[in-house]
């Protein structure tokens, strides 16, 4: 027996409430396919999607150079989730990841609210990546006479096809859809650093500090803009919690986590906060604009031929990626959640290749009505889910510091065996993120065209959880009760 089976024997002897905690019935059955390449670039494509590649453009225009520090201050808080959840993760590897967690420490009704959140954030996330996909298809012109609906449902057939076959397969697109973003980022910052050591200049201006204190300085538009961008910089980061989930289907998680999650740090600090450097210090903040990629708005301006077709290819990636993390980790919850009673029974069924195919299909279906509204509304389906996801990213962050702050107040009582890698500075940290993620929230208000009404919806969305836990609180009792019988026989 090793020392930690003989600190647990000792716990559940001394505290039989450890005993009592059942493990996650809905981690039996998966393949342990996931390399530690894998789980690194799942990593590194969460941290680089369509926020970076596409909406630094409008935050540019919007919040002036200072939205490198919006990125930074996001993106430590951020590092904090990932850190929290990695210790979690080591501590016990589930592919229920936080909603896991959540049925542990929270109770029940926790880990319903953080699931559901979940899937509400992830298939709005799908809405918005197959409305992104049929855009993006639609500036090449062989497609302009394809209504935008059909290369919806198109982008998520394939998608969909992709995830059923086997969690290896995922893996691998996951990879090689990374691949391609780290090297359009580098490439793209190769030339910007080349354009400042040799003053070339672009569309007219001379890169360096003077393009930024020429045009306003920091803050060309005052704090309070910064300010109202740090919502959707909070959603360009969002997917970094897929470690978590991709965890429960590699071999090692001991090895791959910590590594993973640590070099999220430095990803964050290179990739977001060195663009956006590089960017406010090639042009005016005001030249950049929320229909365009900063990055084809900097390469046009210097003649680089078919920089639009490029970046328009690696930003149709980058929402296909968003789209395959999203059925891959929605169908993982859903299935952890199904097993303790508060999803529905089919999304607990798996494939003969181990994959959950029940949650994925459901996650497809709410996808489809995203079709429908691309249909409806082509030109507003966009901006309507994305901010309904927000919803779901930062309550899904909030529920992960909740999990970890109690976690640790368990282990300080004995009642649990904190892992080598860890948070540093609890409770400090949990609260401080927490705080930060809810002031978000709350400056959602001040957008009264979009944000105010995000907000509105929380009621909304409440009544909903309320009625659909009383709708399947009684088959969790059943089910917790069972599980509960069985470890005390």
């Amino acid at each position: 027996m090793s020392s930690k089976d003989t600190v647990e024997s000792v716990q559940a002897t001394t505290h039989p409430e450890v005993a009592r905690t059942p493990a996650d019935a809905g981690d039996a059955g998966y393949s342990k396919d996931l390399k530690a390449r894998h789980v690194n670039m799942i990593a590194i494509g969460g941290a680089i999607g369509t926020g970076l590649l596409l909406g630094a453009g409008g935050r540019l225009h919007n919040a002036g150079p200072a939205l490198a520090l919006a990125y930074l201050v996001c993106g430590v808080f951020a590092f904090f989730v990932v850190r929290a959840l990695g210790e979690l993760v080591l501590y016990r590897p589930s592919s229920g990841s936080f909603v896991s967690y959540a049925r542990e420490f929270l109770g029940e009704k926790g880990a319903y609210v953080a699931g559901w959140m979940y899937f509400l954030n992830w298939s709005t996330t799908g809405i918005a990546d197959i409305t992104a996909i049929a855009l993006y298809t639609h500036y090449w012109s062989m497609f302009t006479s394809i209504p935008q609906w059909v290369l919806a449902l198109i982008a998520l057939a394939v998608v969909l096809a992709v995830n059923l076959i086997s969690v290896k397969i995922f893996g691998e697109m996951e990879f090689w859809f990374a691949i391609i973003k780290v090297a359009t980022i580098v490439g793209f910052m190769l030339i910007s650093i080349f354009l400042l050591a040799t003053q070339h200049k672009v569309g007219g201006h001379t890169p360096g500090l003077s393009v930024i204190t020429d045009n306003g300085g920091l803050f060309p538009h005052g704090m309070m803009p910064v300010v109202l961008v740090m919502q959707g910089v909070i959603f360009a980061y969002a997917a970094l919690e897929l470690v978590g989930v991709a965890a429960g289907e590699t071999a090692e998680p001991e090895k791959v986590v910590p590594r993973a999650v640590n070099s999220i740090m430095w990803r964050v600090g290179l990739f977001y906060v060195g663009s956006v450097v590089l960017l406010a210090l090639l042009l005016p903040g005001s030249v950049y604009s929320a229909d365009q990629s900063p990055f084809v708005t900097v390469l046009s301006k210097i003649g680089v031929p078919a920089a639009g077709d490029v970046m328009n290819l690696v930003v149709l990636t980058a929402a296909m990626s968003s789209l395959n993390s999203g059925l891959y980790s929605t169908g993982r919850i859903l299935r952890s959640m199904a097993m303790a009673g508060s999803a529905p029974k089919f999304t607990a069924r798996m494939n003969r290749s181990q994959v959950p195919y029940g949650g994925i299909l459901l996650t497809c279906a709410v996808c489809v009505l995203g079709v429908g509204l691309n249909y409806l509304v082509p030109s507003q389906a966009f901006e309507i889910v994305l901010n309904v996801a927000s919803l779901g990213i930062i309550s899904t962050w909030v529920i992960i510091m909740l999990c970890h702050m109690i976690f640790v107040r368990r282990a300080r009582a004995g009642l649990a065996t904190r892992p080598h890698f860890q948070l540093k500075f609890s409770p400090v940290t949990e609260i401080a993120t927490i705080v930060f993620l809810l002031v978000c929230l709350g400056m959602m208000w001040n957008d009264p065209d979009v944000g105010r009404k995000t907000i509105l919806l929380i009621p909304v969305i409440a009544l909903m959880l309320v009625a659909g836990w009383f709708g399947v609180r009684r088959r969790v009792s059943r089910n917790t009760d069972r599980e509960l019988s069985g470890l005390t026989e």
